[in-house]
């Protein structure tokens, strides 16, 4: 087996039981079998990733609900994240001992494919002249607040590796680039959705531009 293999088959998983009991006491366990803190900067970090992964799928719902039909490739993609991000939490939530060869897990081609796809977004957009405020359309608002909640994600990760976690350096290399991917999809949505952006206006009040 190579070193980094794709996972070639689908990991097989049963959930027959919604709770347990087992994690009262504020105790959850890591992939490897160990017994850690709910409150430890490793399950926070893939708990974080979980709530990413609830918003890119309202993302996904407010993109079916617009009926758009130009948003279905970027519609596409958010799938593959959705999967990318359960990848990633695999990894979090393994120490690097326990890792299986086969274990989902984040890829540099990951990266190498975020990068372009957020290179060929952005060569039709038009260059900004302000920040951009969330909103233009409930898909944009709900990227925007993807791409918050990815920039969360990220510190997570680094206040982990500050804390004395071995986090995989390709994992915060994507998620660095997928706050980036967000901010560009949210900007593409609107224009494809033949709307407007909301530009940043300093000292605006009611719409007007303060001396």
């Amino acid at each position: 087996m190579s070193d980094d293999p794709a996972f070639d088959e689908p990991q097989r998983v049963a959930i027959n039981r919604v709770y347990t009991r087992k994690g009262d006491a504020g105790g959850t366990r890591l992939v490897g079998g160990q017994l850690v803190s709910k409150a430890s900067s490793r399950i926070a970090s893939y708990g974080e990733v979980d709530e990413l992964n609830a918003c890119v799928g309202i993302a996904r719902a407010e993109i079916a609900r617009s009926g758009v039909d130009a948003l279905a490739g970027l519609d596409a993609i958010l799938h593959r994240v959705q999967h990318e991000l359960f990848n990633l939490g695999s990894i979090l939530a393994t120490l690097p001992a326990d890792v299986h060869p086969k274990q989902p897990r984040i890829r540099e081609s990951d990266i190498a494919r975020l990068e372009s796809d957020i290179d060929r977004f952005n060569e039709d957009l038009a260059p900004l002249r302000s920040f951009v405020l969330p909103g233009g359309s409930a898909v944009s608002a709900a990227l925007h607040l993807c791409r918050t909640v990815c920039r969360r994600v990220e510190r997570v990760l680094f206040a982990a590796i500050e804390g004395g976690e071995d986090i995989d350096s390709l994992a915060t290399a994507w998620i660095n680039r997928l706050s980036d991917a967000f901010f560009v999809w949210g900007r593409a949505a609107v224009a494809l959705a033949g709307s407007e952006e909301v530009l940043w206006a300093p000292n605006a009040v009611d719409g007007d531009a303060g001396e």
